[in-house]
């Protein structure tokens, strides 16, 4: 892309239309002239049907989708479910991926003419048919928010990050509650700081103490709360930011971890504190991420050993003076309890602020990777890096730089015509422009191209890849001034402007690259900020902000990126979905192509991957160097990367960022209070403009968070190859006399939770001819419910022992739908519409024979895996999977008290043969391999355990985030 005229008169801000005749031109990178970007792909329909793996319900079902062959069955399931508009089942809904890419580049290439942006009509064109192409091939993505929003009759909003402020007034402090609840009411999140707000130790002008910030948290906490309930796109994000000179920096400091102690006090008492329980929501501050703004004159005097002073809010005078390295320690100690708060290095952030003279930056977005103005909002697109790296290991450094310009340009457009929550966020976003491109893949880049994650030469690719595209977006800005003007705060911030890049340009010579393709990277970006800053100088910047370094979450999933953001690989082994609906364990296809890169013969790779597949790591593979080894290591498995080289890496890329990077730093369950602050420390030292950590199984609200014993996996093992049970002979003819128990008779006692509530199920048997009584309790007794609970035990029993078939019940009691619903604690039932529908689908797996619950469809979790498998080995030898169940023969029965599930002899001997972890996403199935459980969330919408994404996670299932993008 070239400037056709440089000149740009007639244009006086950044909203006006050029009207000198001045626009782009547009040079073809990936397009070919006269092929539209469609007749190029091989498309296909499919059926996007998805389901709950615990047990079997529909959560979503649209047939007949079309997207590119090419596109993994995830990706398209959660374009499908995520980004198609119009209801389903109507003609209005998008029932392919060409309507959705055109109705989003459409509007921005309209966008782009009706403001000047291009040249030509045919420069134009050439535009809208890269972006086409680009976004078919999965070489970027824009944030979720283009998806949900361009080209439809809802408000444009195309931003996913967004930063509020709040003054020392009740009316500035609810205009924040109802600000933050409409952001959240749309799915995204924001971040505040509240030191502007007066400490509960100065005085009201009335004479009274002053309530604190800490107080009016809890507020907006149980505001978040409650719109995350109701039912959002994604659970509602926030980030609450207070400075360290504050005076009730030590209340703040205090707040998660005290609730932490409460959340274990009321979890040892009986209640039910686990995420999403029916108790947690009487903890408060849970709801939001905490972190303490810190200064150099802080963290100096943490260096020396000195006092610090907490300065009043109305008046800046003393009010306490403290001892710094004692409220380090203490701030450090909250987060190795509980992971809050994160830190925020304050003189760093506005050290590189463009903006100073406008106001400094004082707040985040939740995921702290944006962190600009006040009232301002941030658009965020990724790039796929493993696009760019060549078959030869060399990156394509030309078609990366085109990329960029094409990206970064169309997110200033979208700005033109975008919409947003409030006034004062449209109107400071509209006259600063910030953007956020970034990448993802990064990790998977590293390891194809044989680097570990944790190494010099790692850090020199990352880095030198970071400040080309930094470069390129910040040099196709100044072009962009020169066609349609800076951005309207320019001219007051222009010198403040020009440092930064100077800092940034410094910051690319700086680097020391060694490799061939950091070289050849390094030597591109400093063309670029050379070129670019002559052009700044001369023309000013379109944008105040270019880059981030966001989670990528559903966006990731969306690209089929193995790894999300500047992450690296969360394991090596992952889950994938395969086209018939069922799901199978892979070797990451990063793997072979590393070991490829690193010489490895085709035979030695072959041999090396089979062991990966069986032990989930590469520790003794036959024939792998052990210099090799750290290739491969993941953020978690039997070599995961040690804490310090995560910060190192952050380190590496962060002053050819923008903005900041969205990333935890994870720290094993054994690190103590003093390797939290020598990371806090260390963080301050190296640069870093934000930092947290999560140190594991920190959290008691977490599901599956306690470390199983080290023979877990063993025990998994043994389980999955334990001999078939025998199926129960059961009476179920119809007699009108009542055959009653006997005083002596076998049960078993379950105790269930189902939505947070919890109860008990007793099933006592007839000595040799199956259930004949359910006793249930729910409540104290004397209740209602408990009286309710009575007497439909006793109709059931009766109905039982007067010879109902219990297959009966339960086609009548399952689906049922009412509250309390959701997430249970039985491995074989994850999820139940009702207690009605868990009682009886337990009830069903204990005492119905494998073929009558076949028909019910209701089945254990290792017969699910078994059904998965052979479904994977039927596709694999292109067999009729329908026709080989049909014919299955099933085990002959004999008498039995108690479960009998057995499906048919195929499918157990394909388990046998490997064995198939009852997994649902690439985290439990990483648990399974290395036998720990991970401290993930489990998905709101769907209940699989969810993924790190950044400093968020992201659902491999349906695409949720509990984040940004």
């Amino acid at each position: 892309m070239t400037v056709a005229d440089e000149g740009g008169e007639g244009v006086t801000t950044s909203r006006s239309r050029n009207k000198a005749g001045a626009g782009l031109k547009i040079e073809r990178v990936w397009t070919t002239e006269g092929v539209h970007p469609y007749d190029e792909v091989a498309w296909e329909r499919r059926d996007v049907v998805m389901t709950n793996w615990r047990d079997g319900s529909i959560n979503f079902e649209q047939r007949g989708v079309e997207f590119p062959a090419s596109w993994s069955v995830n990706a398209a399931n959660i374009v499908t479910t995520k980004y198609f508009r119009g209801a389903v089942g109507t003609p209005e809904r998008e029932w392919s991926l060409r309507q959705l890419v055109d109705r989003v580049v459409d509007t921005y290439r309209t966008a782009g003419e009706e403001y000047g942006y291009f040249a030509t009509p045919a420069d134009a064109e050439v535009f809208a048919h890269e972006l086409t192409w680009m976004l078919l091939h999965q070489v970027f993505s824009f944030n979720s928010p283009v998806w949900f929003n361009v080209g439809t009759p809802s408000p444009q909003q195309v931003s996913a990050c967004f930063i509020l402020s709040v003054d020392d007034s009740m009316d500035s402090i609810l205009d924040w509650y109802k600000e933050e609840g409409r952001i959240f009411q749309g799915g995204s999140g924001a971040g505040v700081n509240l030191s502007r707000i007066r400490s509960s130790k100065e005085l009201l002008s009335s004479g009274g103490t002053a309530s604190g910030p800490v107080s009016f948290m809890r507020g907006a906490d149980a505001s978040a709360g409650t719109i995350k309930s109701g039912g959002a796109t994604r659970r509602a994000a926030k980030m609450v930011i207070l400075d360290v000179d504050h005076p009730d920096i030590e209340e703040f400091v205090a707040t998660k971890a005290r609730e932490e102690d409460k959340i274990r006090a009321l979890r040892d008492a009986g209640f039910d504190m686990d995420l999403g329980g029916a108790d947690i929501v009487s903890v408060q501050y849970q709801n939001a991420n905490n972190s303490v703004r810190v200064s150099d004159e802080f963290m100096t005097a943490v260096e020396n050993g000195g006092g610090f002073d907490l300065r009043g809010r109305l008046d800046g005078q003393t009010i306490e003076t403290i001892d710094a390295k004692k409220l380090f320690h203490t701030i450090s100690q909250a987060a190795w309890e509980c992971a809050d708060p994160g830190l925020q290095y304050d003189d760093t952030i506005n050290d590189w602020h463009t903006c100073p003279e406008t106001g400094r930056i004082t707040a985040s977005n939740p995921c702290s990777e944006y962190l600009h103005l006040d009232n301002s909002s941030c658009n965020l697109a990724s790039l796929n890096l493993m696009k760019f790296l060549r078959a030869d290991g060399g990156f394509e450094v030309e078609k990366f730089v085109k990329s960029v310009e094409f990206v970064i340009t169309a997110m200033d457009i979208s700005i033109c015509f975008a919409d947003f929550p409030t006034e004062k966020i449209g109107e400071t976003t509209r006259a600063y422009r910030q953007l956020g491109i970034g990448y993802a893949n990064l990790g998977a880049l590293l390891m194809a191209s044989g680097l570990p994650y944790d190494s010099e030469q790692g850090r020199e690719v990352s880095a030198a890849i970071t400040s080309l595209m930094t470069g390129t977006a910040y040099r196709r800005s100044a072009e962009l001034a020169g066609i349609v003007g800076p951005y309207d705060g320019y001219a007051r911030n222009a010198e403040p402007h020009k440092r930064v890049m100077r800092k940034h340009a410094a910051a690319n010579d700086a680097i020391k690259a060694t490799g061939t393709v950091a070289t050849a990277v390094q030597r591109e970006a400093t063309k670029q900020w050379t070129s670019g800053n002559k052009l700044g100088d001369k023309f000013g910047w379109r944008n105040s902000q270019a880059s981030v370094l966001a989670p990528t979450g559903t966006i990731g999933l969306m690209m089929d990126c193995d790894t999300t953001g500047v992450e690296p690989d969360l394991a090596l082994v992952k889950f994938k979905k395969l086209v018939g609906g069922g799901s199978m364990q892979i070797v990451n296809q990063t793997v072979p192509r590393a070991l490829r890169s690193l010489g490895y013969p085709e035979e030695q790779v072959e041999a090396i991957v089979e062991h990966i597949a069986d032990h989930g790591h590469v520790v003794d593979a036959p024939g792998l160097k052990p210099e090799h080894y750290p290739v491969f290591d993941c953020a978690m498995g039997e070599r995961s990367i040690a804490p310090m080289g995560h910060v190192r890496m952050m380190a590496a890329v962060q002053p050819f960022i923008s903005g900041a990077i969205s990333k935890t730093v994870n720290m094993p369950e054994q690190a103590t209070v003093a390797d939290v602050e020598k990371i806090y420390f260390e963080g301050w030292k190296l640069g870093l403009k934000a930092l947290a950590i999560y140190r594991d199984n920190c959290k008691v609200g977490q599901p599956l968070s306690a470390a199983k014993k080290n023979d877990a996996k063993a025990d998994t093992t043994a389980v999955a190859q334990a001999a078939p049970e025998k199926v129960v002979e059961k009476v179920v003819e119809y007699r009108p006399v009542r055959k009653r128990l006997p005083k002596k008779r076998p049960s078993e006692t379950i105790s269930f939770s189902v939505g947070g509530a919890e109860g008990y199920l007793t099933a006592s048997s007839y000595p040799d001819d199956g259930l004949g009584e359910v006793f249930l309790k729910m409540s104290k007794q004397g209740s209602t419910l408990a009286g309710v609970m009575d007497a439909f035990s006793v109709a059931i029993s009766i109905g039982l022992q007067y010879g109902v078939p219990l297959e009966t019940y339960v086609s009548k009691f399952t689906n049922m739908r009412f509250e309390p619903a959701g997430m249970t604690d039985d491995p074989d039932v994850r999820m139940a519409a009702s207690v009605m529908d868990y009682i009886f689908r337990r009830l069903a797996l204990d005492f119905l024979p494998y073929d009558r619950r076949a028909e019910l469809g209701i089945f254990t979790a290792r017969e699910r895996a078994a059904q998965l498998a052979a479904e994977a080995e039927a596709e694999a030898s292109g067999a009729d999977l329908t026709a080989m169940a049909a014919s299955a023969p099933v085990e002959a029965t004999e008498p039995k008290t108690g479960p009998v599930a057995q499906p048919a002899q195929e499918m157990a001997d394909a388990a046998a043969v490997k064995p198939a972890p009852a997994v649902g996403s690439s985290t439990e199935l990483l648990e399974a391999v290395i036998g720990k459980a991970a401290d993930a969330p489990l998905c709101f919408t769907c209940g699989t355990k969810m993924r790190p994404a950044g400093s968020c996670y992201v659902c491999e299932g349906c695409g949720s985030t509990s984040g940004c993008s």
